[in-house]
């Protein structure tokens, strides 16, 4: 049977955000299954073999925590949550590590908090992190941090988490491994003629109103699912909410096989990312190019380096937005900027070799990186 266009590039995907819910990790909250999180990496590094990227999202911590603390039910007091993380972070981040390990693969543990994400400069700094470890073969484990988290709501589930992962870097699909085939037009627990939907725009309300609730022990269900998919799509990112059950769930999936439910973002990736720079940030400052650097932007598709800037106008932090024109004031590309205007000001025309003597450190050699720039 052939391929449709979209599993086409499916199987096409560089980077990949894979999520696995606390339900499979811990079967139905028996303890961490070893073994089937073992069969996860062994799939999940024969991807990495193929060349694809990878980054794990991890639920877990509090399931882990349960088991190990003799508790049946999940605690609804926030310092027993805490306290339940704290414990099973440990079983949950070593399991990960060895079965990496196994196969001579080098794990990192992050863990992020709603602020991170939500601050301009955490966010900078959570991203240039996670980018480093891609860069240096690493697969980045990344989990909510429970222990520290104040806030009841949280992320709300891991499965946001996921898609905000794949918004911060870019990511070409994100996967959400659940203890069901897919999504679903009814709840297939309480009807047996529930139907899988194969395909879909994440954007689509009636994937909403056909979507579940979570389970006793996680917080997601398909509800949320289909919720990080429209989160994830802001990036341009696919996803496919997936069986982790099923035999060979990853290997399959990325070999071309039609499992699981792909929910398609409306836009492609470059659509998405400008539309997001361009509707959703107010610019702060603007950067005036010389030629060489007007050449790199829209011929190389290269980042910006600060000695191609000749003017610096307006006030701006990191992570700010500001808009890269000519010298005849003609529009090229917006961006987010990895100084702040004094700082950008005393960089401008300057190589980036000298970046460190002139400030005292060096963030980035750019001043904008591709990734982050968009040519209008």
């Amino acid at each position: 049977m052939p391929l449709t266009s979209e599993r086409q590039h499916l199987t096409q995907s560089r980077r990949i955000v894979v999520k696995i819910g606390s339900a499979l990790l811990t079967n139905d909250g028996q303890g961490l299954d070893v073994n089937a999180i073992n069969g996860w990496v062994e799939q999940m590094v024969a991807l990495k073999r193929e060349g694809r990227e990878l980054l794990l999202v991890t639920s877990g911590s509090v399931a882990e925590g349960m088991v190990r603390l003799g508790w049946k039910q999940r605690p609804k007091s926030i310092h027993e949550l805490q306290a339940a993380a704290a414990v099973g972070q440990m079983g949950l981040i070593q399991t990960w590590e060895s079965a990496f390990k196994q196969h001579g693969i080098k794990s990192a543990q992050i863990l992020l908090t709603h602020d991170d994400l939500s601050n301009r400069k955490r966010y900078l700094n959570a991203r240039s992190a996670l980018r480093t470890l891609v860069d240096l073969d690493v697969v980045p484990i990344i989990n909510e941090n429970d222990t520290v988290v104040t806030d009841e709501i949280r992320f709300g589930d891991n499965d946001t988490l996921g898609a905000l992962v794949a918004n911060l870097l870019e990511a070409d699909t994100l996967i959400l491994l659940t203890d069901q085939p897919g999504l679903f037009d009814a709840d297939p627990r309480k009807k047996a003629d529930a139907r899988l939907i194969p395909q879909g725009r994440a954007e689509d309300p009636e994937l909403l109103a056909v979507a579940g609730d979570g389970g006793a022990l996680g917080r997601g269900g398909m509800f949320t699912k289909v919720r990080a998919a429209r989160l994830a799509a802001r990036s341009g990112a696919r996803t496919v909410i997936l069986g982790g059950r099923t035999e060979q769930a990853l290997s399959r999936l990325f070999a071309g096989e039609t499992l699981g439910t792909l929910l398609l973002p409306e836009d492609e990736p470059i659509t998405a990312r400008k539309r997001w720079l361009a509707g959703h940030l107010q610019e702060r400052g603007v950067l005036v190019l010389d030629a060489g650097a007007v050449k790199a932007l829209q011929q190389g598709g290269r980042s910006l380096l600060p000695v191609g800037v000749k003017e610096v106008r307006g006030k701006f932090l990191r992570g700010e937005l500001v808009v890269c024109v000519d010298e005849s004031e003609r529009t090229l590309a917006k961006g987010l900027v990895n100084y702040s205007a004094e700082e950008a000001r005393l960089l401008a025309g300057q190589p980036s070799n000298q970046i460190e003597k002139i400030l005292g450190y060096i963030e980035t050699p750019e001043l904008i990186h591709r990734d982050n720039l968009v040519v209008v």
